[in-house]
């Protein structure tokens, strides 16, 4: 009951004029920044994080604006991947087997309309878990002590590649980056500069936005001026006729299972730290796969294989929020962009924050259940539209992208060497990108670094020294060996799952 009159007081908040209207840009702009190949909601929400201080939001409504970029982003990924056969970003990956071949074959609206409600059940439901997952979590996290938020810090990082990780060892060498970057500036306990280089400008560390904008923006753009201009339009988009632009009965009636079972292993793969929304699309269709192809139509432009991808990387998207703001640690690399600008807000999620900033968990909640049905009642009317900005080409975009990056960062810091650490971290991502190197990790490393550093160390002070204190808890051996399955399992179950779902 008290979960329920909290959500309650969360929608007076989410229910004001500004507050609406900031859900519903959010929503607008985020299914545009998905639909737009390469860019994804880790980019989108890097990009608009400098606007959102620039114009000085206070929490709750930055967190509405940028979450409803995260939903809006995660919804239009599917149009690019239905229309085009390029998938807006990653999780829409797994869309693009069947909602193509449907287009092909006349259905492209069909396809979206079924793609649209697909991520609308995914991610009502998965809200609806935050709501009732997320105070359980905070009760178990009051349990925590250091060596349990070390070995936690530890499971996260040691399940950033998800079972859809092509290599394990690039993504702990990205973490180590991360970490190692986290350690620039003055110790906190000895007040000794470390690697700092002498130069005053790094003892308060590296400012989480600078680096998050400069591995995300900046190195869209150095990839883009590489490939000389050469982005992807929407040529592709005039090979396909939209049609009808809802689903016959039957059609959602066949569907309506993929989705059940799509939204239950997204949310489950939400939760889970550093798996995301990509391993929740992979898992839910190849379960479905599985399950339904008994008359080998997946892969042909069967209905259900984009149902439930769809609802798999959406109700993903809700779950990532659990462990983000009931741990302070984030379900994917979505939800570590916005949890370095929590940070930044002097907002530490955790257990804590739904005691100390109710108005802002509660708030953000109610927002993400109006935002879904902005986001239903927008992706099924307007498709038509989104069909003709996917026709923009990526020259005329990349520009906005720099420009908003750099007078961003520069409007914030009022610093011209915050400006050239960004355009380094911009060469970084950009190097790291070529070689195949994710980026998360390294974001990861920087957002936790710190405070799994002071766990550590505290720990070791309250144990005198003593490391088997790390495993003394059965809570923390729990979570170490959860670690090491969360490791290990990729490396050997990865590779026969993606040959499957193949």
């Amino acid at each position: 009951m008290d979960t329920l009159n909290a959500l309650a007081d969360g929608f007076s908040i989410a229910l004001t004029w500004q507050n609406l209207g900031l859900a519903l840009l959010g929503c607008f702009l985020g299914t545009i920044i998905g639909a737009l190949p390469g860019l994804g909601p880790s980019n989108g929400v890097a990009i608009l994080i400098p606007l959102v201080f620039s114009i000085g939001l206070p929490a709750t409504p930055a967190l509405i604006l940028l979450t409803s970029v995260y939903y809006g982003a995660m919804y239009g990924g599917r149009i690019s991947a239905i229309l085009l056969n390029i998938p807006g970003d990653e999780p829409a990956m797994m869309t693009t087997l069947d909602g193509f071949p449907m287009a092909q074959k006349g259905y492209a609206g069909e396809a979206l309309a079924i793609s649209g409600i697909a991520s609308f059940v995914g991610a009502f439901f998965a809200t609806w878990g935050l709501v009732l997952l997320a105070p359980q979590l905070v009760e178990v996290a009051l349990l925590f002590g250091p060596a349990e938020y070390f070995a936690l810090f530890t499971l996260a990082f040691a399940t950033l590649g998800g079972l859809s990780s092509k290599n394990q060892a690039k993504a702990a060498v990205a973490a180590a980056i991360g970490l190692g970057i986290a350690m620039i500036g003055v110790d906190g306990q000895t007040g000794v500069p470390r690697f700092t280089f002498n130069n005053m400008h790094f003892y308060d560390g590296i400012d989480f936005l600078v680096a998050i904008v400069g591995l995300f923006a900046v190195s869209e753009v150095l990839v883009f001026v590489e490939n000389h201009g050469t982005g992807q339009g929407a040529d592709g988009a005039k090979q396909v006729t939209l049609g009808r632009i809802t689903p016959p009965w039957s059609m959602l009636k066949q569907t309506s299972g993929a989705m059940g079972r799509g939204t239950f292993l997204g949310f489950i793969a939400g939760v889970l730290p550093g798996a995301g929304a990509s391993l929740g699309s992979f898992i839910a269709y190849a379960v479905e796969k599985k399950v339904s192809n008994k008359d080998d139509t997946f892969g042909k432009g069967d209905p259900r294989g984009v149902a439930a991808p769809e609802a798999g990387n959406n109700a993903a998207a809700g779950g990532a929020l659990v462990p983000m703001l009931a741990l302070g640690v984030p379900g994917s690399g979505t939800t570590a962009v916005l949890l370095a600008m929590l940070l930044t807000l002097d907002i530490t999620p955790g257990p804590l924050l739904f005691t100390k900033n109710p108005d802002v968990v509660w708030g953000l909640v109610a927002a993400l259940f109006i935002g879904n049905v902005m986001l239903l009642a927008m992706n099924i009317p307007m498709v038509s539209l989104f069909m003709r900005l996917l026709s923009i080409p990526a020259k005329y975009l990349m520009p906005g992208v720099a420009m908003i990056s750099f007078v961003g960062i520069y409007g914030i810091s009022g610093s011209t060497f915050d400006l050239m650490v960004m355009i380094g971290f911009g060469v970084l991502g950009w190097g790291l990108r070529k070689i195949e190197v994710p980026l998360v990790p390294v974001i990861l490393g920087l957002l936790l670094g710190a405070q799994m550093e002071k766990n550590l160390r505290r720990a070791m002070t309250i144990s005198d020294g003593e490391v088997m204190a790390l495993v003394e808890s059965p809570l923390a051996i729990g979570l170490w060996c959860a670690a090491i399955i969360g490791f290990v399992l990729p490396i050997v179950v990865g590779r026969y799952l993606r040959y499957k779902a193949d």
